[in-house]
């Protein structure tokens, strides 16, 4: 039975209604995702207007736990109630269209970067109203029964009805109950991921370091650590303990103490409750805080927008790909090339992985690869992981140009430029070229090998071969590389992946 009923032309302007014929949806597209597209839609009954989110059901029959992540959202969504939260009013599976549709509530005036970077000119009471209202949701979702972590707080996941003032907290997507003491995940955006979640043992409190984050967004138009141009350089600076450039720009001693108390080390970080009694956040009614935000330097208003690979951070990554900028309205969409979240989930086991053998040679544990076409179809990107038998792994993550590189030019250029084992360069060359191979069917092994599993090389093996289908280029700079040490037991050597 189709769950969605299609209207006759006597109720033409809407396109679809719900089941139980409470909520309509017009043709009007309010922003537009890889999966998701959000239409305005009507509430009947209240007389008011509300989101349509429609999910094609296909989009994820490659991807349960994008799957899985949406059905929690939705869950989530229908258990919390605050005034704080993005209201959530209905949801249901429509079979015959192969789609999931929900009904939230529909803001006005877009997210609260959005906003912040229409109207530059705000008073600093006003920015202290909206964190007051920011911790009020994360508060609520802290002291929940289990507990609730956003994971993923920022300014482009934050709401506002302008006409009233109203912010609330929205896409919690990559929310998760805390079951335990602790979370074992590693997700979020980089620029606003507190250090311990990338050693995934965390808690509640990482929400705080993301809303000190929000705050310094908000003061100074920034995204944190806008001076980096790549993710792995924000991972490394964020794991050194060092803070994001745009710190310094402000100005007010009171704004940049209370960041700084939401960006302190875990231990000390304060949390949403004790944030709420801070002395910054309170207002004298009677006397007008005259402060203006413009004692803080704006800097660049747009952020560097780049894309994270499905893969980043480590082998078994993929990107929240519900996450997609958004319009004007505030919800998802194409166009807007000025901000692109990057919300990170672990676990993606729909990917092939070519896997190396133990090298005895080489003292490696395991070598293995894996690829994905990047989304605009221009060329591959692609991860090697290394892991020796001291624990010791290396992910290094480069893009691959199928009209002008070669596997063994990649190959040999890497281990050149990250000072690798000269040897590896046949086993690196193969594994490409086998990875390659999975992805782009009409793809020809340019070195001739037999298998994966060749004998290794030497460097100087191929010193006379071309570097490249069009020729020889030195394009140095293309990796990026992030190591971590797992447990090893020495015991056996093995290594302990618990």
């Amino acid at each position: 039975m189709n769950n969605l009923n299609h209207l006759d032309s006597d109720y033409s302007e809407y396109v679809e209604v719900d089941p139980t014929g409470r909520y309509g949806r017009y043709n009007e597209v309010l922003g537009k995702g890889s999966s998701k597209t959000v239409y305005r839609g009507f509430d009947e009954y209240e007389g008011i207007e509300v989101a349509w989110n429609q999910v094609k059901l296909y989009d994820f029959l490659q991807s349960p736990q994008e799957l899985e992540r949406l059905y929690c959202e939705i869950h989530l969504l229908k258990t919390l109630k605050h005034k704080s939260i993005m209201k959530f009013y209905a949801s249901w599976v429509d079979t015959d269209n192969r789609n999931i549709n929900f009904v939230t509530e529909m803001f006005t005036s877009g997210t609260l970067r959005q906003y912040r970077l229409k109207h530059k000119r705000v008073n600093i009471r006003a920015v202290k109203n909206w964190c007051r209202q920011i911790l009020r949701g994360l508060n609520y979702l802290h002291t929940h029964d289990p507990p609730v972590i956003h994971r993923d707080l920022k300014c482009d996941n934050i709401f506002i009805n302008g006409n009233q003032g109203e912010v609330k907290i929205g896409d919690l997507g990559l929310a998760a109950c805390l079951q335990h003491s602790h979370a074992a995940h590693c997700v979020g955006t980089p620029e606003f991921m507190a250090p311990e979640v990338y050693k995934e043992e965390y808690n509640q409190l990482v929400d705080i370091y993301s809303f000190g984050m929000c705050v310094l967004e908000m003061v100074t138009f920034d995204y944190p650590y806008s001076e980096c141009s790549h993710p792995a350089q924000i991972y490394k600076r964020v794991i050194s303990g060092k803070k994001p450039a745009g710190l310094d720009k402000v100005k007010d001693p009171e704004v940049k103490d209370f960041i700084e108390k939401c960006l302190a080390t875990v231990s000390l970080r304060l949390s949403a409750r004790e944030l709420l009694d801070d002395h910054f956040l309170y207002t004298d009614e009677s006397e007008s805080d005259t402060r203006s935000l413009e004692i803080y330097e704006a800097g660049t208003l747009y952020r560097h927008s780049y894309h994270i690979p499905e893969h980043y951070f480590n082998d078994q990554t993929n990107i929240n790909s519900l996450d997609h900028p958004h319009n004007s309205n505030g919800y998802y969409s194409h166009d807007n090339e000025s901000v692109e979240s990057h919300g990170v989930q672990l676990q993606n086991d729909d990917e092939e992985e070519v896997v190396e053998d133990e090298d005895q040679s080489s003292g490696h544990v395991d070598i293995s690869i894996k690829g994905k076409r990047r989304e605009n179809g221009d060329g591959l990107f692609l991860q090697l992981r290394i892991i020796d038998k001291e624990g010791c792994v290396r992910n290094i993550y480069f893009p691959f140009d199928i009209e002008t590189d070669t596997a063994i030019s990649v190959a040999k250029e890497m281990v050149e430029e990250l000072e690798m084992d000269d040897s590896d360069v046949t086993k690196i060359a193969n594994m490409i070229d086998g990875e390659i191979a999975s992805l782009v069917p009409n793809w020809s092994v340019f070195c001739s090998c037999e298998s994966n599993r060749s004998s290794v090389g030497s460097i100087m093996d191929f010193n006379e071969m071309p570097c490249g289908r069009d020729g020889c280029e030195n394009k140095h700079g293309r990796f990026e590389e992030i190591t971590f040490e797992i447990k090893v037991n020495h015991s056996d050597e093995e290594v302990d992946f618990s």
